[in-house]
């Protein structure tokens, strides 16, 4: 399963973005979206999406944290990274640092895509690839946005 992971999109979805999540089997989106009409967009590609409540979101329809087993592996998602993650998680996927994230964090891997506006601390606007597999290692791969820069926004 290749799922392309967002963050942090703040109404902002450049074309060379789009046309990297085409090739997704899902996406999930870690908050901060904003407007409800921005992830139309991303629905409109095809693949399933996920999604939580970022805290620039109003959407009462998105929950703050998903929890759920794919391939095996036990996942969370949420857009405010805990001290600790839920028991029984073995990825736990997050946003709103605008840094992205790859830190084993009391046993469960703490991932980060970074985001695709408003990057902080000298990190260019970035999403990430994550690949599961039944029985193989997480694979996680940070895709840099050419072409856009913090000034951009």
């Amino acid at each position: 399963m290749r799922i392309a992971v967002i963050s942090d999109t703040h109404d902002r979805l450049p074309d060379i973005l789009l046309e990297s999540l085409a090739g997704a089997d899902e996406i999930w989106h870690l908050g901060d979206v904003c407007e409800e009409e921005t992830l139309l967009e991303v629905t409109a590609l095809g693949p399933p999406v996920k999604v939580v409540c970022g805290n620039c979101d109003r959407c009462i329809r998105w929950p703050m944290t998903l929890k759920f087993e794919m391939e095996g592996t036990r996942v969370c998602l949420i857009h405010i990274p805990p001290r600790q993650a839920p028991a029984g998680t073995d990825l736990l996927l997050h946003g709103h640092t605008h840094v992205p994230r790859d830190e084993m964090v009391n046993g469960v891997r703490f991932l980060n895509p970074g985001p695709v506006s408003r990057p902080n601390r000298g990190a260019p606007p970035s999403f990430a690839w994550l690949e599961l597999s039944r029985g193989a290692a997480v694979s996680w791969r940070l895709q840099l946005l050419p072409g856009q820069h913090e000034s951009d926004y």
